[in-house]
C-alpha cells in the first residue's frame, strides 16, 4: 500500500494533514497483470475474496478497509466477456459501499469496444452500455489501453485515460528490424489513422490494403495501395481475434512481391482459430502486448513475442494517485 501525508493548501486555521492511500484489487480475468503493475509500484495486490454461488452468480469481500483510500481495479474484459465486466462492477461496488474515496476502472482491454455505433437499424450501442455499467457501479474514473474507436471516450461522464501501447511497440520494433526497410501496412482504411503514427515513429512508409468482409469474423484482402515490394511489411492493428484479417493481408503482401510479413497489436484475443491461420500464414514474427493473457496453443508459434505493457500502467496508476498529468506520459502524443 503507498501511503502519504499530503498537507491541503488554504487558510492557515484551516490547515489539515490527510492520508492517502492506494490499494489495487483485481478481478480473475488477467490477475497477473495487475500483481506485475503492483509490484513496480512496491504495493500488494489486495484481495478482492471473490467467490462463486452454485448457480454462477460472483460474491465478493474486500478482505481489507478500503475506506478513504485511492482504489484501482483491474479487470481484462476477455474469455466470459460479460462475467468479466460483471465481475469488475462487482468489485467497484463492493468499494463504492465500503467508502473508498476514489475509484478508477483499469481496463486494458475494454469489452464490447467494436460496438461503439449503430451501424444498421435495431442494434444496441453495446460499448455504450459497459461503460454506464462501470459508471452506475461506482467507478470515478475509467483508464484503457488502445481503444478500438477513441470516441467511446466520451461515452464516459468523467476523466477517460486513453493510454496507448504505442512507444512500447515501436521500441521493439526498431530493435527488431534495425537497419531493414520497413513499410507499415494497415490492414484495413479504418487502421489507417494508426498506422500513420506508426510509421511517422519509425520513419518508414505505408501501404494500405482493401479488403471486403463477406460475413462476421470473415474477411477477404482484394488489393494494396502502396510501396512495400522487396521490403518487410509490419501489418499493424489494434486487436487480433480469430486474425483472418491480418492472415489475408499477409498472404496478399507475399503473393505481391513483399519481402517478409511481419505484424504488431496491442489485443491478443487469438479466439479459434486464429493461432491455426497465423501459424500457416507467411507472418514470421508477431509482436502482441500483455494487456491479455496468450492462449495455451500460441505456444506452438514460437515468433509471437510479448511487449510488456506494465511499466505504462503503473505509471498512469501513480499519475492518477499523485494527481499529476498523465497525458505527459506519452510526451504529447496524440491519443484520440
Amino acid at each position: 500500500m503507498i501511503c502519504y501525508k499530503k498537507r491541503l493548501k488554504g487558510a492557515d486555521t484551516l490547515k489539515a494533514i490527510i492520508e492517502k492511500r492506494l490499494l489495487i484489487f483485481s478481478g480473475s480475468h488477467h490477475e497477473d497483470l495487475a500483481k506485475n503493475v503492483a509490484k513496480k509500484l512496491g504495493v500488494e495486490l489486495s484481495n478482492t475474496g471473490i467467490e462463486k454461488f452454485a448457480n454462477g452468480e460472483i460474491k465478493c469481500h474486500l478482505e481489507e478497509s478500503v475506506r478513504g483510500a485511492d482504489v484501482f481495479v483491474f479487470q481484462a474484459h476477455h474469455d466470459t466477456v460479460a462475467e468479466a465486466i460483471m465481475e469488475q462492477a462487482i468489485i467497484i461496488d463492493a468499494a463504492k459501499r465500503a467508502s473508498a474515496r476514489h475509484i478508477t476502472a483499469v481496463c486494458p482491454f475494454l469489452g464490447y469496444a467494436r460496438q461503439d455505433r449503430k451501424s444498421s437499424g435495431r442494434e444496441p450501442i453495446s460499448a455504450k452500455l459497459v461503460i454506464d455499467l462501470l459508471s452506475v457501479a461506482g467507478a470515478d474514473r475509467i483508464a484503457c489501453v488502445d481503444l478500438h474507436a477513441g470516441q467511446i471516450q466520451g461515452f464516459f461522464d468523467g476523466p477517460f485515460d486513453h493510454l496507448i501501447a504505442l512507444p512500447a511497440i515501436v521500441e521493439h520494433l526498431k530493435k527488431k528490424f534495425a537497419g531493414e526497410d520497413l513499410v507499415i501496412v494497415s490492414p484495413d482504411a479504418g487502421r489507417v489513422k494508426l498506422t500513420e503514427r506508426y510509421a511517422s515513429r519509425l520513419n518508414a512508409d505505408i501501404a494500405i490494403v482493401h479488403k471486403r468482409r463477406s460475413r462476421k469474423n470473415e474477411a477477404e484482402a482484394i488489393d494494396i495501395i502502396g510501396n512495400f515490394k522487396g521490403k518487410r511489411c509490419v501489418i499493424i492493428d489494434d486487436m487480433i481475434d480469430t486474425a483472418g484479417t491480418m492472415c489475408a493481408a499477409a498472404e496478399l503482401l507475399m503473393q505481391n512481391g513483399a519481402k517478409a510479413v511481419s505484424a504488431a497489436t496491442t489485443h491478443g484475443i487469438f479466439s479459434d482459430p486464429a493461432i491455426d491461420r497465423i501459424d500457416k500464414s507467411p507472418i514470421d514474427h508477431l509482436a502482441v502486448t500483455d494487456t491479455l493473457p496468450l492462449p495455451q496453443s500460441s505456444r506452438k508459434v514460437p515468433y509471437i513475442e510479448v511487449v510488456s505493457v506494465v511499466d505504462l500502467l503503473a505509471n498512469a496508476v501513480q499519475a492518477i494517485f499523485e494527481e499529476t498529468s498523465v497525458s505527459a506520459i506519452f510526451d504529447g502524443l496524440n491519443q484520440s
